[in-house]
């Protein structure tokens, strides 16, 4: 069975290199409002999005991001926000304070997430190419005070958005094992190891395929490289300066 966001999503790859063409203003607008019908808890609505076009602006945003060309090559890129700064006013109409917690945070990190994804998916049924950047969290007061964010505000993650470059356009990656990411009724907690390794085997074979040779443990081995240490150990005293709270 199938559709044609069924077949957006099932063909999508990620895409870092666009042609030297604009993206028009109605196509950005068609984005952002299909984007803004995605689901928000209780309506709360507690996101926000910046659209920068600006070449100076996505390369200082591109350096921030960790030297992420991409965002500055991008014709269009959007920050998407946790935005909680808008609650405050909304509670300050009713002489009410605006409680900052542990929920209030996820809340406003999962709108922002679930309007990026369909925002995605709008690009990419435009026949447009993205890639979601979560470098934006390396230096979340930086970006703040470059994208002029109020204090409850960061942005969770970014997104260039272009049309893709032909020549360079990536083969699709593979995916973890069905059986490893999806459970019926309850969470089937076996043994995973030999699917992991099935999955690393399948994705050394995608990128030996591209000319990037990789290990055998193609995907574990990166991951436990990456996470045997905090990253970004700095986020939450940042945010919580940035008006965020965790309690």
């Amino acid at each position: 069975m199938t559709t044609p966001v069924i077949d957006t999503l099932n063909t999508r790859v990620t895409i870092r290199t666009y042609q030297d063409k604009p993206v028009s203003e109605e196509m950005v607008q068609a984005i952002l409002g299909a984007a803004r019908r995605s689901p928000t808890s209780s309506n709360m609505q507690t996101y926000s999005i910046v659209v920068v076009r600006d070449p100076e602006t996505k390369k200082q945003l591109a350096v921030l991001a960790g030297n992420q060309k991409h965002v500055e090559e991008c014709p269009v890129f959007f920050a998407f926000c946790a935005d909680l700064h808008r609650l405050e006013m909304a509670c300050a109409l009713h002489g009410e304070p605006l409680v900052k917690s542990l929920e209030t945070t996820l809340v406003a990190t999962v709108d922002a997430a679930l309007v990026g994804m369909s925002a995605q998916t709008a690009v990419e049924s435009l026949g447009l190419g993205a890639v979601m950047i979560g470098g934006m969290r390396n230096h979340p007061a930086e970006v703040a005070a470059l994208l002029g964010l109020p204090l409850g505000v960061y942005v969770v993650f970014g997104m260039c958005v272009g049309w893709p470059d032909p020549i360079n356009l990536p083969a699709q990656k593979p995916r973890l094992p069905e059986e490893l990411v999806i459970h019926y009724e309850r969470y089937d907690d076996s043994d995973p190891t030999p699917l992991v390794q099935q999955y690393d085997a399948a994705l050394a074979e995608h990128y030996n395929a591209q000319g990037n040779n990789q290990h055998a443990a193609a995907w574990s081995g990166p991951i436990a490289r990456r996470l045997n240490g905090k990253i970004r150990p700095f986020l939450r005293p940042t945010l919580e300066k940035l008006g965020f709270a965790f309690d």
